[in-house]
């Protein structure tokens, strides 16, 4: 049985600063059994990194599309599993402003990082949140996940572009926030589902020392560094622009 205080431990030893700005990809059940569950693994997280900057994605694009174009800041839940959910709602959590991307953060900062994501018409722009994440060197734990599970990937796409990874047409999205306002957002979307060949990186990654492991209860732990594994796959993609797509790796 892990406690909150174990998983901890866990954090100190993959060699994560309490001040460090760390991104979670999760899945709640790789971690196994912990006194006080979901809710343990989360105070967990956000007391070690208290001063630092904890970060979830927040993803709504399986739930908010053309048919359905309402983005609610408060109200629309994200569609990526139990942890990211829950810590959506917790008191000290804020969100970004995006319809289908958004981020939530708890921690220094918070409000900065996460400002100014309504102003862009696709995902994860350079000057986002999902770039400030290279601009941090943040850390991105993937915790019983693999690393395919990587927006912050779809977002180094973007900064090169990659040619027709983003629709052209701008979806007629709103976003909804919290004190009730309703801003236009038209937005297009990623295309091309990239991000199947994701962990064609991993040893690129590792070989540029931007990846290594770790535990957090019974789960294994993929670390990536933003800043050097966004430098390493915008050298392969200025090398291939085409190399997560299914035209290229069937051409391999």
């Amino acid at each position: 049985m892990h406690t909150a205080e174990t998983l901890k431990n866990d954090l100190r030893q993959m060699g994560l600063k309490p001040e460090d700005t760390v991104l979670i990809h999760s899945s709640m059940k790789s971690i196994g059994q912990v006194d006080g569950g979901a809710d343990a693994v989360l105070e967990a997280l956000e007391e070690y990194f208290a001063p630092g900057l904890l970060v979830f994605p927040a993803l709504t694009c399986n739930t908010v599309t053309r048919e359905n174009p309402l983005f609610s800041e408060k109200e629309t839940p994200c569609c990526i599993g139990l942890l990211p959910e829950m810590f959506r709602k917790r008191p000290r959590t804020q969100r970004s402003l995006h319809p289908s991307h958004s981020l939530c953060a708890a921690g220094r900062e918070a409000k900065d990082f996460l400002a100014g994501h309504e102003n862009f018409d696709s995902p994860a722009h350079r000057d986002s949140p999902w770039g400030k994440l290279y601009d941090r060197d943040a850390y991105i734990l993937f915790i019983g996940t693999g690393i395919s599970c990587n927006t912050f990937l779809h977002s180094v796409e973007e900064w090169l572009p990659v040619p027709g990874m983003l629709t052209e047409e701008k979806w007629p999205l709103v976003i909804e926030t919290a004190d009730g306002r309703r801003l236009p957002c038209p937005s297009r979307r990623h295309v091309g589902a990239h991000s199947r060949y994701y962990a064609l990186m991993e040893q690129p990654f590792r070989s540029g020392k931007a990846l290594t492991d770790g535990r957090f209860g019974d789960a294994h732990v993929h670390i990536l560094r933003a800043r050097p594994a966004g430098d390493i796959t915008l050298e392969q993609l200025r090398h291939i622009p085409l190399f997560f797509t299914q035209e290229y790796q069937e051409k391999c």
